[in-house]
């Protein structure tokens, strides 16, 4: 990803990112590329699944799916370092309630995530148009994740009693790659 895939998409119009999510247990590998707006992605679609097929034959594995997302907030208490460890969350709400969650996420989920011991960044990815969502949530090592993993489920099932969304998954990563320079969007 790091020798071969960005520095091809370092050249294409509008990319603004990449990040890898990788659970080493199951296998399970979540690869998320950013642009600057819905008609730079659209622009390198034929690029993009031209990439994905060397990354599927050279992980050794199948694409399960590829979503569209649109980044609704992203808030970075520093830079992550190798060791880094992200917990995910999705969800399925209300489409109409988009603006309304993500102005919840950023006055009542993220202070309490940045009271997390070892909390590096957090955002929320939404689709708009089929109400889904997945928060991540970045903490400095393996360590701190599993250190917090109490409270933060405690906080988790508080906040989306809160939202009245349906938790669909949650799963634990490695950040094998983060070389996202999307800007602050608290």
């Amino acid at each position: 990803m790091r020798d071969q895939v960005m520095p091809e998409l370092e050249n294409v119009d509008g990319y603004v990112g990449i990040s890898l999510l990788v659970n080493r247990e199951s296998g399970r590998c979540i690869i998320a590329a950013a642009y600057e707006s819905e008609d730079a992605m659209r622009a390198s679609a034929d690029k993009a699944k031209q990439l994905r097929s060397q990354a599927v034959e050279r992980f050794g594995g199948e694409v399960e799916k590829i979503e569209e997302w649109e980044i609704g907030l992203l808030h970075r208490d520093h830079q992550s370092a190798d060791g880094a460890c992200v917990r995910a969350t999705w969800a399925k709400g209300d489409p109409g309630m988009a603006e309304q969650n993500i102005e919840y996420f950023k006055t009542s989920i993220l202070p309490d995530l940045e009271s997390l011991e070892g909390f590096c960044s957090a955002s929320l990815l939404l689709n708009r148009s089929t109400g889904l969502g997945v928060s991540s949530v970045t903490f400095d090592s393996r360590e701190a994740m599993q250190r917090n993993r109490e409270r933060a489920t405690a906080l988790k099932a508080e906040k989306i009693g809160a939202l009245g969304v349906d938790e669909l998954d949650e799963s634990e990563f490695e950040l094998a790659l983060a070389h996202l320079r999307v800007p602050e969007l608290v």
